[in-house]
């Protein structure tokens, strides 16, 4: 496929480097689909074919190994594994069980529930998957999840994607829940459309809502764990805390420190403070006290994989977009929707739009590329820019999921083990093309009452 597309002559305007890049980039990911190569072996293989090519510089090619953002992912992974090391996780699990634990799909719901209330402070929707990860691993191990119990797997994998799924909604429920929120909001603006704090919730909230609400049971029906019903496990997960005892030393280092990361991820964005430095912070604190060791560090193989296949796939996505090779797609698809009708073509924007996603590795960066083009393209065919603006800011939200390099906030879940690759694009398809045809089919109404 990489050979058919690199001989052929570049279309339109487009440079060879920008084709011969977007050969090596859709042959990856192919590759990943249909089970050729892992994802690890693949992002390799491609870093390796752009350099060794030509396509693209050295500096260029490795410039996502420095990226904050990817960073920041690894260095939740090993704080996350000081929760559940230092016992708190089990805490938590049991807690969570307790409250919850009379069916699986109550556990779900309570993953949506904590995610939904915490997600307004986050402006980073990565950051807030450090702070959900753990909780969801704690549920699931406190649920009797373990690699080891096979009759537990799909169980482990029914709450793992709720997880994912859960970022993805309360990230569309809370303009300042996903860093491109904001960002969508200022371009929309050029076009009158004014979105602030209360009219995106507004917009948001019939749709969205009802999203949470069903999403968990389409997924419960659809992955069909092995447990449903623990009518017992309430009470025993009373016992077990019981029998844990006091809060130990470790928990109580690990619990202050990690109220304090959340605190100051959350109050990041109006301190200026950097949220990769306080994940930084956080991991020190952890080793200086002694409840994380090298030791420790030096078993996290899966978190030194992770960083390099989403460095890798960050870097190619990213420079795809330097090289202008989504702007000149995203044009030429909407040209083509001239003379069909007005709703016909606000559709399939929106459906042109979230598959695109497949090409991108950041919500932020498809936003940039190509939010402003499909809205302008809309707006002149007639569409009304506000209610396209929300569906299209709503869309780079829940398409979050459609696979595992779609967003770095993925990425804990995605590396848990319990997630297989056919598993995460299949689940992520779904969850995907459900939420879309959701905000169409009941968003669209409710937007038209209440956005201008």
């Amino acid at each position: 496929m990489a050979l058919a597309i690199w001989f052929v002559p570049p279309p339109g305007n487009l440079t060879a480097q920008a084709w011969h890049l977007f050969a090596i980039f859709a042959a990856t990911i192919l590759s990943v689909v249909i089970g050729a190569f892992p994802i690890l072996t693949a992002s390799v293989l491609a870093i390796a074919a752009a350099v060794l090519s030509g396509t693209l510089a050295a500096d260029d090619a490795y410039a996502g190994f420095a990226n904050p953002t990817i960073v920041l992912i690894i260095v939740a992974f090993l704080v996350a594994r000081a929760v559940v090391k230092s016992g708190l996780g089990e805490r938590l699990g049991y807690r969570a069980i307790s409250l919850f634990g009379r069916s699986t799909l109550g556990l779900s719901y309570s993953i949506f529930a904590v995610d939904a209330l915490i997600s307004p402070a986050f402006p980073s929707n990565t950051a807030r998957s450090g702070v959900l990860y753990p909780l969801v691993s704690s549920i699931a191990e406190a649920a009797g999840v373990s690699p080891e119990r096979e009759d537990r797997q799909r169980l482990a994998k029914f709450l793992m994607f709720s997880g994912m799924a859960s970022l993805t909604l309360s990230s569309a429920l809370w303009l300042t829940a996903m860093a491109g929120n904001p960002l969508g909001a200022e371009i929309a603006r050029k076009y009158g459309v004014n979105i602030g704090f209360g009219s995106w919730l507004v917009a948001a909230s019939v749709p969205t809502l009802l999203a949470m609400v069903l999403v968990p049971w389409l997924l419960y029906k659809i992955i069909k764990p092995e447990v449903t019903a623990m009518p017992d496990a309430p009470a025993e997960a009373r016992k077990s805390l019981a029998e844990l005892g006091g809060v130990t030393r470790d928990q109580k280092v690990v619990g202050f420190t990690f109220l304090g990361m959340v605190a100051l991820w959350g109050l990041s964005g109006t301190l200026g403070i950097d949220p990769t430095a306080v994940a930084f912070l956080g991991l020190g604190i952890m080793l200086a006290t002694g409840v994380l060791t090298l030791g420790d560090i030096a078993k996290e193989g899966d978190v030194l994989a992770t960083f390099i296949w989403f460095a890798s796939l960050f870097t190619l996505s990213d420079q795809l977009n330097k090289l202008g090779f989504m702007e000149f797609l995203g044009e030429r698809l909407v040209m083509r929707l001239g003379g069909l009708p007005v709703a016909v073509a606000a559709v399939l924007l929106v459906v042109a739009y979230v598959a695109l996603h497949y090409l991108f590795v950041s919500q932020t960066a498809h936003l940039l590329a190509l939010f402003g083009v499909f809205l302008g393209v809309g707006v002149k065919l007639g569409v009304s820019p506000a209610l396209l603006a929300y569906q299209l800011l709503f869309a780079t939200n829940y398409f979050a999921a459609i696979a595992p390099q779609a967003s770095s906030a993925n990425l804990l879940f995605a590396g848990s083990g319990y997630l297989p690759q056919s598993d995460l694009y299949r689940l992520g398809g779904l969850h995907t093309a459900f939420c879309m045809l959701l905000y169409l089919v009941v968003g669209t109404p409710w937007l038209m009452l209440v956005a201008r």
